[in-house]
C-alpha cells in the first residue's frame, strides 16, 4: 500500500477505533474515553495537514484497497452474458486522493479537534461523558468516510452513517422529550432526501456504467443521452444535499438540532454534517446540466433569504446561529448552481472557522449564564466575559462579511459568481448580506451590551481557559483565513477546470462594493434599532410579520397538518381495514362461522334415538316439500 493510501486510511480508521474502544472497553473511564477520542481526531489533523501540504498536485484516481462488490465483470464471481445488456457493477473500497478531499480533511479534523477540546470542559459534569465522546468519534469517522469516498456507493454508505451518528449526538440528552424528538426529526427528514440520492445513484450507474467519481466527467462526455437523463439524475442527487445541507423544503430539522449539546451544534453546523451536501455537490459537479444548476441556484438563493428573515426575530442565541447556518448554506448552494463550486468550497472553508467560533462562543455564554439561552435574559456580558465577547464579536464580523475578515473574501467570490451568471440572485445575495449583518449586530448588542436582564447574567463570569483556547484559535483563523484562501480560490478554479470570464474584473468590483455596503448598512441599522433596546422594538413595528418570522413562517405547523391529513389518515384507514376487514371479517369472521357451524352440528350428535328419529322425519318432510313445491 502506497503512502498516498496509507495516510488517508489511518485518518479514517482512527476515530472508528476510538469509538469502538470507548463503547466496549473504556466506557466507565472518563479520562481514557476523552484521551482516545481527542487523540484520534488530533492525530488525524496532523496527517491531514501532511496530505494537504505534500499532495496538492494529486489528481484523484487512487489505487484500489479492496473490491467490496463485483457483479458481472470479467473478474467477478458472477459474470453476466453480454446479451443481457446489464452493465457490470464493481464497487471498490478506494480513498480519494485529490486537493478537494485534502482541503475538506483539514477542515473536518481541525474543527473536530477544537470541538473535542472545548467539550472536555463543557461536558465535564455530564453523566453521559464517555457515551458522548464515543458518539463524537463515530460521527467524525462517518464524516471522514464521505470526504474520502471515491465512488457514490461508498459515499452513500457513509452518508447514512452520518445520519445515524448525528441522531445519537442530537438526542444525547434523550431523557428530555425535546432532544429525543429533535433527533428523530433530523433522522427522518434526512431519509426523505436520501431516497432521491439513492435513485440518482441508480440512474447514473444505469446511464453511465460507472459510479467512480473520478470517471464521471469522461463518462458524461462519451454518453450522448446525458443531456436528456442528466437533469433528472442531477436533481435526484441534489435531493441528498437538500436533506443533509438543510435546504428548503427539508430545512426544518436543523434548528431543532440545537437541542443537542452546544459543541455538537458547532461540529454539525460548522464543518461536518451540513457541509457534506455542499462538498458532495462540488465533488460530482460534472454531472449537473444547465437546467439542474438553475434549480439548484434558486433553491439556495430562496433558502438563504428565508432563513435570514427568520433569524431576525429569533431570541434563542443558538437558534439565531442555526438559521444563520441555513442562510450561509443557501449561499453555498447558490454558488454551486451559479457554476461556482470553487466559490462554494471557499465559503465552506471560511464559514467552518467563524461559525464554529460563534457556536463555541455561544456555548461559553450559555455555560456562564447557567444554561440560559434567551438573549433578552442576558445583557451586560461584555464586562463579565471580555474574552468571550471579543471572540464572539470577531466571528460576527466575519459572518457579516466585514471588510478584510475571512467571510468578506468568500462572500465576495459567491456574489461575483452570481453577478456573472444570474443577476437576480446577485441582488438576493446582497440583500441577504444586509440581513446577516443586521441580525448579528442585534445578537451581539442584546447579548453583551446594556444592563443585565436576569440573575443568571448578573452572576456570569469568564469561562475556564480550556474553553477559551479554541475560541482564540478560531478567532485568528476567522480574521486571517481569507488572505491565503485567495490562492486556494485560484487553485480550486483550476481543479474544477473553470475558465476566466470576460467580465470577471467588473463582477469582482461590483461584488466587493456591494458586499461592503451591505455589511456596513446592515450593521448600522442594527446598531440604530438595538443600541439601547430592553425589548425587541420590531415585535410591535412589524406586527404580524414579526410573529410569522418568530414562528419560522409556520413550516413545522404546515408539515404537521399535511402529515395529519395524509400519512396519519392513511395509517388510520389501514388500521381500520386491518382490524375489521382482514382480521375481523376475513380471519375472525371465517373462524367464527366455522365455530358456530360446528356448535350447531354438534347439537345433533346427542346419542338419543328419539332425537335422531325426529331429525330423520324432519329431513323427509323437507325433501317432500322441495319435490312437491
Amino acid at each position: 500500500m502506497s503512502k498516498e493510501q496509507f495516510i488517508p486510511l489511518v485518518i479514517l480508521l482512527l476515530p472508528l477505533i476510538a469509538a469502538v474502544a470507548i463503547m466496549t472497553v473504556a466506557k466507565r473511564s472518563r479520562t481514557i474515553s476523552a484521551v482516545l477520542s481527542v487523540g484520534a481526531v488530533a492525530i488525524g489533523l496532523v496527517f491531514s495537514l501532511i496530505l494537504a501540504f505534500n499532495n496538492n498536485d494529486a489528481t484523484g484516481g487512487s489505487d484500489r484497497i479492496y473490491t467490496w462488490l463485483d457483479i458481472g465483470s470479467a473478474g467477478g464471481s458472477a459474470t453476466l452474458p453480454m446479451s443481457t445488456g446489464i452493465k457490470p457493477l464493481v464497487v471498490d473500497i478506494q480513498l480519494a486522493n485529490e486537493p478537494l478531499s485534502h482541503l475538506m480533511l483539514v477542515v473536518v479534523t481541525f474543527i473536530g479537534t477544537l470541538v473535542h477540546v472545548f467539550s472536555l470542559v463543557y461536558m465535564k459534569t455530564d453523566k453521559g461523558f464517555a457515551r458522548y465522546f464515543g458518539a463524537l468519534s463515530f460521527f467524525v469517522f462517518s464524516m471522514l468516510g464521505i470526504v474520502l469516498a471515491e465512488n457514490l456507493i461508498m459515499m452513500f454508505i457513509f452518508w447514512e452513517l452520518v445520519g445515524v451518528s448525528s441522531y445519537l449526538l442530537i438526542s444525547h440528552w434523550f431523557e428530555k422529550p425535546a432532544a429525543a424528538d429533535a433527533g428523530k426529526k433530523a433522522f427522518i427528514t434526512n431519509r426523505i432526501g436520501d431516497v432521491g440520492f439513492l435513485l440518482g445513484i441508480l440512474i447514473i450507474w444505469a446511464t453511465l456504467g460507472t459510479l467512480n467519481i473520478a470517471n464521471l466527467d469522461q463518462a458524461i462526455v462519451n454518453n450522448v443521452d446525458w443531456n436528456t437523463v442528466g437533469t433528472v439524475a442531477g436533481l435526484l442527487i441534489f435531493c441528498g444535499a437538500i436533506g443533509k445541507s438543510a435546504q428548503f423544503p427539508l430545512h426544518v430539522w436543523l434548528p431543532d438540532a440545537m437541542e443537542g449539546p452546544t459543541p455538537v451544534s458547532a461540529l454539525i453546523h460548522a464543518a461536518t454534517m451540513v457541509a457534506a451536501g455542499v462538498y458532495m455537490l462540488c465533488r460530482v459537479f460534472a454531472i449537473f446540466t444547465e437546467d439542474a444548476l438553475l434549480i439548484i441556484a434558486w433553491t439556495g438563493g430562496f433558502t438563504a433569504l428565508m432563513a435570514a428573515l427568520i433569524a431576525i426575530q429569533q431570541n434563542d442565541i443558538k437558534r439565531i446561529l442555526a438559521y444563520s447556518t441555513l442562510s450561509q448554506l443557501g449561499y453555498m448552494i447558490m454558488a454551486v448552481g451559479c457554476a461556482g463550486p470553487h466559490a462554494a468550497m471557499f465559503h465552506l472553508t471560511t464559514h467552518a472557522a467563524f461559525k464554529a467560533l460563534l457556536f463555541l462562543g455561544a456555548g461559553a455564554v450559555i455555560f456562564a449564564c447557567h444554561h440560559e439561552q434567551d438573549i433578552w435574559k442576558m445583557g451586560g456580558l461584555r464586562t463579565r466575559q471580555p474574552w468571550t465577547y471579543r471572540s464572539f464579536a470577531t466571528g460576527a464580523l466575519a459572518l457579516a462579511g466585514f471588510p478584510l475578515m475571512s467571510g468578506f473574501f468568500s462572500k465576495d467570490a459567491i456574489l461575483m459568481q452570481a453577478y456573472l451568471t444570474n443577476m437576480p440572485l446577485f441582488y438576493i445575495g446582497v440583500g441577504v448580506a444586509v440581513l446577516t449583518a443586521f441580525y448579528m449586530t442585534r445578537c451581539v448588542l442584546v447579548t453583551f451590551f446594556g444592563e443585565s436582564r436576569s440573575d443568571h447574567a448578573k452572576e456570569a463570569k469568564e469561562v475556564p481557559t480550556g474553553m477559551l483556547v479554541p475560541l482564540f484559535i478560531l478567532s485568528l483563523f476567522s480574521i486571517l483565513l481569507g488572505l491565503p484562501q485567495l490562492e486556494l480560490l485560484d487553485h480550486l478554479v483550476h481543479v474544477f477546470k473553470i475558465t476566466a470570464h470576460a467580465n470577471a474584473k467588473t463582477a469582482h468590483t461590483a461584488a466587493m462594493v456591494a458586499g461592503t455596503i451591505a455589511a456596513v448598512l446592515g450593521g448600522l441599522i442594527g446598531w440604530w434599532i438595538y443600541k439601547n433596546a430592553k425589548e425587541d422594538p420590531l415585535t410591535t413595528q412589524l406586527g404580524g410579520l414579526s410573529r410569522w418570522m418568530r414562528n419560522r413562517f409556520y413550516f413545522d405547523e404546515l408539515y404537521a397538518f399535511l402529515n395529519r391529513w395524509t400519512q396519519e389518515w392513511i395509517s388510520r384507514m389501514a388500521d381500520w381495514f386491518d382490524r375489521w376487514i382482514i382480521a375481523g371479517f376475513g380471519v375472525k369472521g371465517t373462524s367464527g362461522a366455522v365455530d358456530i357451524t360446528g356448535c350447531l352440528v354438534r347439537l345433533f350428535q346427542s346419542g338419543n334415538l328419539q332425537t335422531y328419529a325426529l331429525c330423520f322425519a324432519i329431513g323427509l318432510l323437507l325433501i317432500l316439500a322441495l319435490i312437491l313445491f
